[in-house]
This record gives structure tokens, sequence and C-alpha cells, in this order.
């Protein structure tokens, strides 16, 4: 196994395994204030320091783990769950059902994806679980015409043709016979999608259209310290490489 691929894997369980034991590592819950120690730097008692509001940024970067990673795997598995079912209908449906859900796919393309996402924000109120459903519904078209093109280049398999022939219905054919075959890019594809949706969670929490306070989370960290960052560097600092350093894991681990 490659070095790059062993430090993402690395990073991956380190960040996965602080998002699970947040209860346990953070020092103190992540929305209690300590209205004497606001704007506190990183110290003893504070190892990240603290916020405008007095509260912990240790603890508050760790329960933000929690929050990126559920928006992560929330919204991949709609995403790949979506592009799955487009991809083996499109692959073996035939010319027709294949050419209808091929425009679908690239129409949806055809818009950019941050569009899409603000376009729906507008229409629903900014949620935790809005947010993970939309970046779900957006994020589709990539895996869909993946699977799509790898069941297309198993058509002419000899044991593909003997169960075509043999009658077994197109349904068992794709979830028996075909899927398994075309898991490993699957999973390839879910591991780049679960960064990208880190980062789209962050954006739209940056943007303040993600997750609401007081829940934490990495992108609205960020926005709480970009006023004060002259004097606060450390509000933007620490979430800001929390992010850097779960999609360098999650690109990382798919290394070859």
């Amino acid at each position: 196994m490659q070095a790059p691929r062993v430090a993402g894997l690395l990073l991956v369980a380190l960040i996965i395994g602080a998002a699970v034991l947040a209860p346990l590592l953070a020092p103190y819950p992540p929305n209690q204030m300590f209205l004497n120690d606001v704007l506190s730097p990183p110290n003893a008692q504070y190892w990240l320091g603290t916020d405008a509001l007095g509260r912990d940024v240790l603890s508050r970067t760790l329960y933000g783990a929690r929050t990126s990673l559920g928006v992560g795997l929330v919204a991949v598995g709609l995403a790949v769950g979506m592009g799955v079912l487009v991809g083996l209908a499109a692959g073996l449906g035939g010319r027709a059902t294949d050419a209808v859900l091929m425009r679908l796919t690239d129409t949806m393309l055809c818009f950019p994806t941050i569009f899409l996402i603000l376009a729906v924000i507008a229409l629903l109120a900014p949620s935790l679980l809005n947010v993970m459903i939309i970046i779900g519904l957006t994020s589709w078209m990539g895996v869909a015409r993946l699977v799509r093109a790898e069941t297309l280049g198993l058509q002419g398999r000899p044991w593909l043709q003997a169960a075509t022939l043999a009658g077994v219905p197109t349904a068992r054919l794709a979830w028996q016979h075909v899927l398994p075959n075309v898991l490993p890019p699957i999973l390839t594809s879910a591991s780049l999608g679960l960064a990208a949706a880190i980062l789209t969670e962050a954006g739209l929490s940056y943007l303040g259209l993600g997750v609401q306070p007081p829940t934490p989370s990495w992108g609205a960290m960020l926005t709480e310290g970009k006023g004060v960052l002259e004097a606060a560097w450390w509000l933007t600092t620490i979430p800001g490489l929390a992010i850097l350093l779960a999609v360098l894991g999650f690109t990382l681990a798919v290394e070859k």
C-alpha cells in the first residue's frame, strides 16, 4: 500500500475517531459559555482558545466533526443510491431508457451544483436535515454516469450474456450480477464525494445557509471568526485546518 494512501486512511481514522469520541474528548460542552474568558488565546485551560461567546474552540471543533461527517455520509448515501439506480437502469434498460435517463443527467450537469443548492435552499428553511438532503439530491449525476459506463462495459461478458439468455429478470441481473462488479469504482467515487460534501457543507454554513447556530459546524466557525481575524487568528485557523485535513484524508484514502 502506497504511503499517501496510508496517510489518508490514518487521517480518516483520526477524524472519525474524534467525531465518535467527541463527548469523551471534549473538555467542555460545545455551547457552554465562559463569559470571563471571551476570545481567550490557546492556553493551558483552553487548548485551542475560546470564541467571541467564550465557548471552547476545541470542544466545538470536535463536535463540528460530527456535523460535517454526518452531513457527508447522509448526502453521499443519497447521491450513491440515486446514481446507482439511474446508472443501472440506463445501462440495462435499452436504448430508449438510456437516452431519457442520460439526457436528464446531462441536463442536471449543465447547472452548477452550488446554484442548484442555493435555489433549493431559497425555498426551504436552512437546517441540518435539509442540507443533507439537498447536497445528496444534487450530487448523484457523476455516480450515475460512472455506473452506466461500467455496466455497458460488462455487456459483452459471457457470464452476463448467459444470465440474460437464461431469462434472469433485469432487477435480479442488476443487483446480483452487475452491481457487485461495479462496486469498487462506486466506493472510490463515494469517498471523493464525501470530501466534496464536507466542503459544500462548510461553504453553505459559511454563507449562513447551512447548519444553523448554535449547532457546531466547521463552516459556521469560520464565519464567526472572520470578523475578528486579526485579534483571534485561532477562530478561523482551527476549523480551516480541520476542513483541510478531512478533505485531504478522504482524497488520499483512494489514492492508487
